[in-house]
């Protein structure tokens, strides 16, 4: 459990993301919410690829448009499925980055 301590941060702060922070806005800041959501998940993607030694950090875009199908039933519509798939390539881009970042820095 020790080896995964920050994968398993990121991806709770990732489910605070998707699950708590819809309940502090209002109906108005709709977007202004998604665009938060989506610019936290490509920052903590970012921190996954370059922190993470271990190869699970790979399937963290997969998981992370899993978990937001759940959100979209208890805040959302059917209508917003289609931003799971945005999750998806956010995170999948972010992880990219992080994992080049950390190969550029020479960090093992």
């Amino acid at each position: 459990m020790k080896k995964y301590l920050k994968e398993i941060i990121i991806m709770s702060i990732q489910l605070f993301m998707f699950y708590v922070f819809p309940l502090f806005s209002g109906p108005t800041d709709a977007m202004g919410m998604v665009a938060m959501i989506i610019i936290v998940t490509f920052v903590l993607s970012v921190l996954m690829g370059c922190l993470s030694k271990e190869k699970a950090k790979y399937f963290y875009p997969a998981v992370v448009a899993a978990l937001f199908i759940p959100s979209v039933f208890i805040y959302y519509n059917e209508s917003a499925l289609i931003h799971s798939v945005w999750y998806l390539l956010v995170s999948a881009a972010g992880t990219a980055i992080g994992a080049i970042a950390r190969k550029i820095s020479g960090k093992k």
